[in-house]
């Protein structure tokens, strides 16, 4: 007995020293250092946290940043059951489980299997060392055992969460669940969990995008064993066996992809960044936008900007129709692209007029044949209206009365108003302002056009739009100044009667379209009681569409778009009745607005303007298809206009352009009558 004690004590005193020998033998190694852990991805995230657009780290992998907060617990108790289930009981080494790997190691004369813990894969994924030898595996277990003292258990499962190897360029967690599962990992199914627990395993021989088979087998592997030792039941586990595993890889979120580039540049590579744009606003516009493009047709886009009026901040930024799309140049940012607003900026001439007392929304003006030195503009119907008031003139977006406003305001002074409250007008090198600046006869970005109607909306004070949260203005903020208050709520509430789009209902939104000369742009801008939307459709290469009108093309997407944002139409406040005088409360220089330097047009202006068919032409060959519709339009005159041909009415329509149908091939005349009982005729042959 004695023997046997004495025995026992010196294999207890032997144990003690190799052990301390062992300790002392691994305590030398140091934790490794982080490398790849911090080179990350870079995220651009919308105001909530939510992720809109990711980007590849500087190696070109995707490394999401990702910690345990933000991974379904599921995989969590998986992982660890599956992979090292004494994890929270050992120091980073497993004695046990590396007594048996060291017994099959001298069994076998190398490396067999087993005894590495989480820590000491996560060692390994840090180390570019790639060898199975026996010294290789004793450096990793004293790194893991510096690293779990440096960093904790929860530290190396983070460090595993972003690192674990799932194939190709796909490092982590976070970016395997968005890649093949197309959601965040915050919510993993049974079945969805077990796969990305065993893919890491053999990343590329179990990646399901190149063999679903292979990654349904390892799934299913881990998912018998995790059943076998209790860390799920055998229905979990075979209800989870029946769920397919994906046979592809999905693209990541690109949402807002023009404005995350813009923010990405700004910030660097790595980290997260945080937008003010949300996440349902921006998909649910990038929708509409991808939809009406399509609609319009080939080679035009379509840009949207939304953004809370009083603080600036954007809630989405549509730069293209499509950023993959290379036909209609997806790739660049239309709302930062210079264009002409055509008529777009006619509401801050009213506005400018009011505040300086030039004229009131009751004023009456002229919209008659009227010469400004060389310039005559005409109104986009190439008809007149007569003698109207200014509110009703800026509703109808009439040119004459604009133009003559802003020779009355100033150009100069005007552009300079604009620019100094964010309008960023942009005129020819060496060009002063005209008085073609009232039709579009300047540039502007969709952004900066939104900046000034945002102005209207806050009662006369723009503030920046950013999608940048440390840029945004407080909501009471005083702003720069664009006009008056009074002068604000007069426009606002002027265009809140601008005549909408079909199958709209008018009086809620205040808005303006514009198109530019040549029919290169459409434009719809407009606003409630929370909110600025500014729209613009075109071609990106600055080419003439035909037929792309504002009212047609843009003005149906910005009703659309307000319709498609979740919180509805918010009511704008009643203008103040000192906005809202009569004309018969008006002073006697205010009743009648007169242009300066002469009468306010020329004298016969009606007979000035001869009615004729504008198109087609007399003597003209039109080919047309099977049921294709001929476009007929009226030149000057008065409206309304009814049209005939070969003596049959058409369809009451009273515009200055409308479509006819051709029973077939011959000769036809078109006559158009104005109301003022003129006449004009074209004899045509449809072929």
């Amino acid at each position: 007995m004695r023997r046997l004690k004495r025995l026992a004590g010196v294999a207890a005193l032997l144990a003690l020293v190799g052990g301390s020998a062992v300790a002392l033998s691994l305590a030398q190694y140091p934790a490794p250092e982080p490398g790849r852990a911090n080179l990350l991805s870079t995220l651009v995230d919308d105001r909530d946290g939510r992720l809109l657009r990711p980007f590849a780290a500087a190696d070109g992998a995707w490394r999401l940043p990702v910690a345990r907060s933000e991974v379904d617990a599921r995989f969590l108790r998986l992982l660890t059951a599956y992979e090292d289930k004494r994890f929270f009981a050992h120091p980073g080494v497993d004695p046990l489980a590396a007594l048996r790997a060291g017994w099959q190691a001298v069994r076998h004369g190398g490396v067999v299997s087993g005894g590495s813990t989480l820590t000491m894969q996560v060692v390994r994924l840090l180390s570019p060392d790639r060898s199975r030898s026996f010294a290789r595996k004793w450096r990793e277990a004293g790194a893991a055992l510096a690293l779990e003292r440096r960093v904790g258990k929860q530290g190396v499962l983070d460090l595993y969460l972003r690192l674990a190897p799932y194939g190709g360029n796909l490092e982590g967690v976070r970016a395997a669940s968005l890649a093949f599962f197309g959601k965040e990992p915050a919510r993993l199914s049974t079945a969805e969990a077990a796969l990305l627990v065993a893919i890491p395993q053999a990343p590329e021989t179990r990646r399901p995008d190149r063999d679903p088979k292979a990654a349904r087998a390892a799934r299913d592997r881990v998912l018998d064993r995790l059943a076998s030792a209790g860390a799920i039941s055998a229905a979990e586990a075979e209800h989870a066996r029946d769920e397919p595993v994906p046979d592809g890889r999905r693209a990541f979120p690109n949402l807002a992809a023009h404005a995350a580039e813009a923010a990405a540049r700004r910030a660097g590579v790595g980290g997260t960044i945080r937008l003010t744009i949300r996440r349902d606003a921006q998909r649910a516009l990038e929708e509409l936008a991808r939809e009406r493009a399509r609609a319009l047709g080939p080679g035009l886009s379509v840009a949207i900007v939304a953004a809370d009026h009083a603080t600036g901040a954007i809630e989405a930024s549509v730069g293209s129709a499509d950023y993959f799309d290379a036909a209609r140049a997806g790739s660049l940012d239309q709302t930062r692209a210079i264009r002409s607003p055509g008529s777009a900026l006619k509401p801050f001439i009213y506005a400018l007029a009011f505040e300086n007392g030039i004229a009131a929304p009751a004023t009456l003006i002229e919209d008659r044949p009227s010469r400004f030195g060389d310039y005559a503009p005409r109104n986009f119907d190439e008809g007149f209206h007569g003698t109207v008031s200014a509110a009703q003139a800026l509703a109808l977006s009439l040119n004459i009365p604009a133009v003559a406003l802003l020779e009355a305001v100033g150009p100069a002074r005007f552009v300079a108003r604009l620019r100094s409250a964010g309008g960023g007008l942009a005129l020819p090198a060496g060009e002063t302002p005209g008085l073609a600046v009232a039709l579009g006869g300047v540039g502007i970005r969709l952004v900066d056009l939104a900046t000034l109607y945002a102005g209207l909306a806050r009662g006369g004070a723009t503030v920046p739009l950013t999608d940048d949260p440390a840029m945004v203005s407080d909501a009471e903020a005083t702003g720069r100044r664009l006009c008056d208050p009074l002068a604000a709520a007069a426009v606002a509430a002027a265009l809140l009667k601008s005549p909408p789009p079909e199958a709209a209902l008018g009086g809620r939104l205040a808005f303006k379209t514009g198109t530019s000369y040549g029919y290169r742009d459409a434009w719809a801008v407009g606003f409630d009681g929370r909110r600025v939307v500014a729209v613009w459709a075109g071609r990106p290469d600055g080419a003439s569409s035909a037929g792309l009108v504002g009212r047609d093309a843009a003005a149906p997407i910005l009703f659309d778009a307000f319709a498609r944002l979740d919180d509805g139409l918010a009511p704008l406040p009643p203008a103040p009745d000192a906005a809202a005088l009569s004309l018969a409360e008006l002073p006697a220089p205010l009743k009648r607005f007169r242009q300066a330097g002469g009468p306010p047009a020329i004298s016969g202006a009606q007979e000035a303007v001869p009615l004729t068919v504008a198109f087609p032409p007399d003597g003209a060959r039109v080919e047309l298809g099977q049921g294709a519709a001929l476009a007929l339009k009226a030149a000057g005159g008065s409206p309304p206009f009814r049209w005939l041909v070969d003596g049959r009415p058409l369809p009451p329509e009273r515009r200055r352009e409308t479509l006819w149908t051709a029973a077939g091939p011959g000769f036809a005349r078109v006559t158009v009558t104005d109301a003022a009982g003129r006449t004009a005729s074209a004899n045509v042959r449809v072929e």
